[in-house]
């Protein structure tokens, strides 16, 4: 997720639009952990900003264990553990959101964009950004390599 930009200088002399994006990366697989890249002003008298990253890898502090399917769903099902749960409420509004994609009340249908698997994405997915000025990051091609 890439932050907005500052909307003002915080510190004099700063150049806002020079800055480097503040970034929070999800990673999902096969790394699991969060990282954060942000900016902050370099020790010493003189006004100087610089980018640092901060991060959290699950791997340097639990041990890694193989699940396998549902284990773990099945598992907190036999102990009664409703945490990995939906209730019907929370579904049935999730459905009327999808639903209305699915089946739009007026107009034609809503349009899927099909794109190649371990590709970026489809080209109108970085026009939608784009009309805002934003764009994707790229896909970090070691992760997505070693799956």
């Amino acid at each position: 997720m890439q932050l907005k930009p500052v909307p003002f200088r915080l510190f004099r002399d700063t150049p806002v639009d020079a800055l480097t994006p503040n970034v929070l990366t999800l990673r999902i697989d096969p790394a699991h952990g969060t990282s954060f890249d942000f900016n902050v002003k370099t020790p010493g008298p003189v006004m100087q900003i610089g980018p640092v990253q901060s991060s959290f890898d699950y791997g340097d502090f639990f041990a890694q264990s193989a699940n396998v399917g549902y284990e773990t769903l099945l598992y907190d099902c036999m102990l009664g553990d409703e945490t990995l749960f939906q209730r019907a409420d929370s579904i049935e509004a999730t459905w009327c959101a999808v639903d209305g994609v699915l089946h739009p009340k007026t107009g034609g249908a809503v349009a899927v964009h099909g794109y190649a698997a371990g590709s970026e994405g489809p080209a109108e997915a970085d026009a939608l950004l784009a009309r805002d000025g934003r764009a994707w990051r790229p896909l970090k091609r070691d992760a997505v390599e070693k799956k």
